[in-house]
């Protein structure tokens, strides 16, 4: 059976702990004022892949 399109495939739980992770670290920078809450998508992005490369290297 074809997976339908629209659902969400689901994460792994390594997958979910980087997400979860990476954005406790934004959330914090943008609390101390290090980035601005409109280059959340940025910041994020540069923090997960930041964080999948150091478990990889590990």
């Amino acid at each position: 059976m074809a997976r339908d399109p629209a659902t969400p495939v689901p994460l792994t739980p390594k997958e979910e702990l980087i997400l979860k992770a990476a954005k406790e670290i934004v959330v914090k920078f943008i609390e101390v004022g290090r980035v601005s809450p409109a280059s959340f998508g940025d910041t994020f992005t540069m923090v997960i892949d930041t964080l999948r490369r150091s478990l990889k290297e590990g």
